[in-house]
């Protein structure tokens, strides 16, 4: 078993060569073609795309077989895995801790080249697609060098190892462990598509809006895919880790929502480069900020600079980022600085209030959010390095500040799709406005009718229903010129979007400002009453497998269906781990916690009962803002389809 597994690692640590080697060699034809214009050398590009990704293939395969097999000789199956893990979590435990988490950044990163590469195949010699190949390969290398080097998932184990711990228990608890940090490696690794092409726009000088046209549906494709996995992540918390919530400002979950926030503003003014030539150097700086993001957060989950449920155990691998990090800072500045004088935008804005002075206002919004957030999560690490001392920043800091710009970008969220391009009247103003300003009173009316209170959240409803009137208007006057086939194309994707949002909005308003929760020590056949709602102990049951014991509650809601929250031991790791269970409704979730000491014999039973009004909401915002995105990516029926790779020919096409 041991020889077959120090094979496997030769092989595995054989495959990541291949793809440093293919990596290199890959930007140099592909920087060789830019340069000389040889079209015998830019053919040689998508075969040096392909043997990435079939090395990337072949390793993370190599990984999967090592750990379905049970493969103790290897060091990293010895720290995740082991004989008692269920073969669905044992099958994701390849990418629960850091090699094998960067193992499948790299697999993802080599599909987005191979996928680029083939989308470029009709335009291979084209000199700005050459030098965005050659980014995308000096990418993979780095990633393929990190896997290869310091966080190598193929090193062999100490001798005589028979089993492991198994993941996190919190990682083999839940079914979305399969989704969400797949899901989220998609929306990170995508940013680097766009991110090359604005690289090869600014070495080629080509800075016109071509390169924009052509990447628009990748920027929005990763930008869906880190949406989603955000939306993932918040209902594993909230259906794992037993505390009721979605968000806690937690530092890892900054570093995904820093990058979504740079990209979420940049997929908005970018509409404003598209139509009137302008905003070029800051929607440049945004896909620069974005990628580079997506770096530092990198560092910041698996360096082990932080201390987090989240977070990676410490490795050697921060250094490494940190120096790519600033490389990609300085030259992105460096080459943004060099083409100054081709980034002036030919025009300007007429008035404030118009569409594009609206998505300028929406940009400032956005950059302040992410100035809060990133001084948040790191001002921390910057005390320790400094002062070497610890300090905190809690949930306070963000919800106070966070809190206005929410409220702000939901304001201009229901005023900027009535815009016009360059000047509205104030009379255009209050007739496209009417019917989403009374959704708005009407939604505050409700509001108060069924007993909401406090200004915060009042506000939020109101502005809810207003931004809702004003994103459902345009969705309406689609549909009836066109029908459901109206709903296709980014205007009215997005507004699809933009209601996703607003119920997120608000059901995050409502949850947090009227949850209420209670203790209850529960005896069997003897209801408790609580909210309006009465909870009776059915039984305790015990279940003892080889990975846990587990013993949970069963408890009838409204003398009805019997939920079953949960105590979980995972006997290999000594870890006690709470299970919630949800029943969830319409109009509010009644969410239970078991709480310890639990005796199966005792007939008693202590548990937490959350009442968490429209969080269900929160979810189907989620699947809206999915399915919103899905809709922008492909052209309406009023907007031609366009070659994006002949749209690569751009302005300012200078060589």
């Amino acid at each position: 078993m041991f020889a077959a597994g120090g094979v496997s690692s030769s092989i595995g640590r054989a495959f990541l060569l291949v793809g440093i080697i293919g990596s290199l060699f890959g930007a140099l034809a592909s920087i060789s073609s830019a340069r000389s214009r040889d079209r015998t050398v830019a053919r040689l590009i998508p075969r040096f795309a392909i043997l990435i990704f079939a090395a990337a293939v072949g390793a993370f395969a190599i990984m999967e077989y090592a750990m379905i097999t049970r493969d103790f000789s290897m060091a990293y199956v010895q720290k995740v895995g082991s004989t008692a893990t269920p073969a669905l979590y044992n099958f994701a435990a390849v990418w629960s801790a850091l090699e094998g988490s960067l193992l499948m950044w790299v697999l993802i990163l080599a599909g987005y080249t191979v996928a680029v590469c083939f989308w470029l195949r009709k335009k291979m010699d084209d000199v700005l697609a050459n030098w965005a190949m050659g980014v995308m390969f000096i990418v993979s290398m780095f990633f393929f060098l990190l896997s290869f080097g310091p966080a190598n998932p193929f090193a062999v184990g100490a001798p005589g190892v028979f089993d492991g711990p198994g993941p996190n228990p919190l990682l083999q608890n839940h079914i979305l462990v399969m989704f969400h940090p797949p899901l989220l490696y998609l929306g990170y690794v995508g940013v680097t598509v766009p991110f090359a092409f604005a690289i090869g726009a600014l070495v080629t000088g080509r800075v016109g809006e071509g390169w924009l046209l052509a990447t628009r549906r990748w920027t929005l494709f990763a930008w869906g895919f880190l949406t989603f996995g955000i939306i993932l992540g918040s209902w594993w918390s909230y259906e794992v880790l037993g505390w009721s919530g979605v968000w806690a400002w937690d530092p890892v979950e900054n570093a995904s929502l820093l990058p979504w926030i740079t990209a979420t503003a940049y997929i908005h003014s970018v509409l404003v480069q598209e139509r009137r030539g302008m905003l070029r150097v800051w929607n440049l700086s945004l896909l620069v900020s974005t990628f580079s993001l997506t770096i530092l957060g990198t560092f910041l989950t698996r360096s082990g600079v932080l201390n987090s449920v989240h977070a990676f155990s410490e490795s050697a691998i921060g250094p490494w980022l940190l120096t790519f990090f600033a490389v990609i800072v300085l030259v992105s500045i460096g080459l943004i600085g060099w083409r100054g004088d081709r980034l002036h935008a030919p025009g300007s804005i007429d008035s404030v209030v118009s569409r594009e002075g609206a998505f300028l206002i929406n940009n400032v919004l956005f950059a302040l959010f992410a100035f809060v957030v990133l001084l948040g999560t790191v001002f921390p690490l910057i005390v320790e390095a400094l002062q070497s001392r610890s300090i905190t920043v809690g949930e306070p800091f963000f919800d106070q500040l966070v809190a206005p710009i929410g409220l702000a970008l939901l304001t201009i969220m229901a005023i900027a799709p009535v815009l016009p391009w360059r000047k509205a009247s104030s009379e255009l103003l209050s007739t496209r406005l009417f019917w989403p300003a009374w959704c708005g009173v009407g939604a505050l009316g409700i509001s108060v009718v069924v007993g909401a209170t406090g200004f915060m959240p009042l506000l939020t409803f109101a502005l809810g229903g207003f931004a809702s009137g004003s994103a459902l208007r345009q969705v309406v006057m689609a549909t009836r010129k066109q029908g459901l086939r109206g709903l296709v194309g980014r205007t009215n994707g997005g507004m699809i979007v933009h209601v996703g949002v607003i119920l997120i909005a608000v059901a995050l308003a409502a949850s947090n400002s009227f949850t209420h929760s209670q203790e209850l020590f529960l005896k069997t056949g003897t209801p408790a009453y609580f909210s309006g709602h009465s909870f009776e102990l059915i039984k305790i049951v015990e279940e003892t497998t080889d990975r846990a014991i587990s013993v949970q509650a069963l408890i009838s809601i409204d003398g009805g269906k019997a939920y079953a929250p949960a105590i979980t031991k995972y006997t290999k790791v000594g870890m006690n781990i709470g299970t919630p269970s949800v029943k969830t409704g319409i109009l509010g979730d009644i969410y239970l916690t078991l709480e310890p000491p639990v005796k199966q014999d005792s007939g008693e039973a202590h548990i937490k009962v959350f009442i968490k009004p429209l969080l269900v909401w929160l979810w189907i915002g989620g699947f809206l803002m999915a399915l919103g995105t899905l809709l922008a990516a492909f052209p309406g029926r009023r907007r031609k389809p366009t070659d994006a790779t002949s749209a690569l020919i751009g302005s300012n096409d200078v060589e």
